[in-house]
């Protein structure tokens, strides 16, 4: 049996909002595994099925840059907020997006090996600041959109700097309407995005892993109900449409109404407009996302003062 420490409780509860015990059981349950708890969690109904804010634990910035018809996202962390703050660790952001941009780097080994403009590589312009600034820095992901005829739209939310922050968003619109049209509509697709975290484009772009996952998930739950097996069948089939309904772009609602799926909006605006739009792909990085919370020390000495 693994043993369940006082860190791992306060993580399991800041990550899925279960009561203390609640998480203890879980962890019991699961052996000590983080994922495997917060499923049971979800299964017994005593966990909100997405809390993405507790992996948000890594700083730094994203930033967006658009040229055209194209459009790109990157990643970079740091150890601290007080980098994301500095002058010249901002600079470096909106200098690597530029040239992801530029070159089309597919991805963080792509792009670090790029040149930069004062010499040298993306790499090793990232070594001389972590030299100079004195705390480690990465080049994370990147993530481009294009589209052939259109708009692609930026937008950053919580920014420490024109188009640097927190969550930085991309929207490819394809079309012959004006972009007096599409750069207001994808103005407020960019803000839905950042707000609803959607998983993909349409429920068929959903990773499998993840359908699956919850597929298991809604069958613990519909088997405890004690209903017979073609209505348990039935019911797991609703949930996880249901949950693939509700994470995709076009299928959300969107947030400015909250009754009109994102599909329709579109729909509407090429019908108003007398023109064709629609919405072919979109990027949402927001920073630390994916990469787990590590609880403090002292964090763990409040939870066992507490008698976790």
């Amino acid at each position: 049996m693994a043993d369940i420490t006082a860190a791992s409780v306060k993580e399991l509860r800041d990550r899925s909002g279960a009561g203390m015990m609640d998480c203890k059981k879980a962890l019991t349950e699961a052996n000590g595994d983080i994922e495997a708890a917060t499923d049971w969690l979800r299964a017994k109904g005593l966990a909100a099925a997405q809390k993405k804010s507790s992996r948000t634990a890594a700083e730094g910035l994203v930033g967006v840059a658009v040229a055209g018809t194209k459009g790109v996202a990157v990643e970079v962390n740091s150890e601290t907020d007080f980098v994301a703050k500095n002058e010249q660790f901002q600079d470096f952001v909106r200098t690597v997006s530029t040239i992801a941009l530029e070159t089309g780097a597919a991805d963080a080994e792509a792009l670090s090996a790029a040149a930069y403009p004062s010499g040298g590589t993306v790499a090793e312009k990232l070594v001389a600041n972590i030299a100079t600034i004195g705390e480690n820095q990465t080049v994370r992901r990147v993530g481009h959109v294009e589209v052939s005829q259109g708009v692609v739209v930026p937008y950053v939310h919580n920014a420490a700097a024109p188009g640097l922050g927190k969550i930085g968003v991309l929207v490819a619109l394809e079309g012959d309407a004006s972009a007096e049209v599409m750069e207001p509509l994808g103005k407020q697709i960019a803000m839905h995005i950042a707000a609803a975290f959607p998983l993909a484009l349409a429920a068929s772009d959903i990773d499998p892993s993840l359908l699956e996952r919850e597929r298991a998930i809604a069958a613990e739950k519909a088997a405890e109900s004690g209903k017979p097996a073609e209505i348990v069948a039935k019911m797991v089939d609703g949930a996880v449409a249901k949950f693939a309904k509700e994470n995709a772009l076009l299928s959300q609602l969107f947030v400015m109404d909250n009754k009109t799926p994102v599909a329709d909006v579109v729909a509407k605006a090429a019908k108003e407009a007398g023109a064709s739009i629609s919405l072919k792909g979109y990027v949402r990085f927001q920073l630390g996302e994916g990469i787990e919370k590590e609880v403090s020390d002292f964090a763990a000495e409040v939870a066992a003062a507490a008698g976790v």
